[in-house]
């Protein structure tokens, strides 16, 4: 919000049509990350308050995932990612809310596009493990984490201490909350420059 009013500032100052425009699109980045902000900040307020209604509906997990790698793949391509993806057999259906799952697996997605090493692979798995379904994502961190995973979970705190990405520090704070709503977990794994997330929906 500062950097929008202090651009709006400039933009009334402007001696030329040039700069004028180059304000303008600096005010409609800064205007998107705002609204994505709190976009972010009224979703968790709704996650963590039980305010958010969950509609639990059978579901395929590896569809899920599939549907999730197809709507990103072009970003994936973009940071020059590679997915691959492995599926057990006979995976059973899950009770979840394939909305909230759309939005775990998006949040997850989109922090691997920021801030995974480009060149290298982003593992996807989805296992059965005593009658729980378990999807999990690896990926190998651009920057060093030299955090725990325990702290990447709390809100407003992100992977890139340099803060050179549009993140909000919300992201697996949300997921974690939209997992819970669904009677699930979020767990993550932090080992060096290795980062793993764990989606685990218990068995019906």
């Amino acid at each position: 919000l500062t950097s929008i009013i202090n651009y709006v500032d400039l933009m009334q100052k402007a001696k030329d049509q040039q700069t004028a425009q180059q304000y303008l699109q600096v005010l409609g980045r800064q205007s998107q990350r705002l609204k994505k902000l709190v976009d972010d900040l009224m979703e968790m307020s709704k996650a963590t308050t039980g305010n958010l209604p969950v509609y639990m509906t059978q579901l395929d997990p590896v569809e899920a995932v599939q549907q999730a790698l197809g709507e990103f793949s072009d970003k994936l391509d973009t940071a020059q990612l590679q997915p691959v993806l492995s599926v057990a057999e006979n995976v059973p259906q899950i009770q979840a809310d394939g909305r909230l799952v759309w939005r775990v697996l998006s949040n997850l997605l989109s922090n691997i596009v920021k801030y995974a090493m480009p060149g290298t692979r982003v593992y996807l798995e989805v296992a059965v493990l005593d009658e729980q379904v378990l999807i999990s994502l690896k990926n190998i961190s651009r920057e060093p984490l030299n955090i725990s995973a325990e702290e990447l979970t709390e809100r407003f705190v992100r992977g890139d201490a340099a803060r050179n990405t549009e993140g909000s520090g919300l992201g697996l704070n949300i997921a974690k909350s939209l997992m819970e709503l669904q009677k699930g977990q979020l767990q993550l794994l932090v080992d060096g420059d290795l980062f793993k997330v764990t989606l685990i929906f218990p068995g019906e």
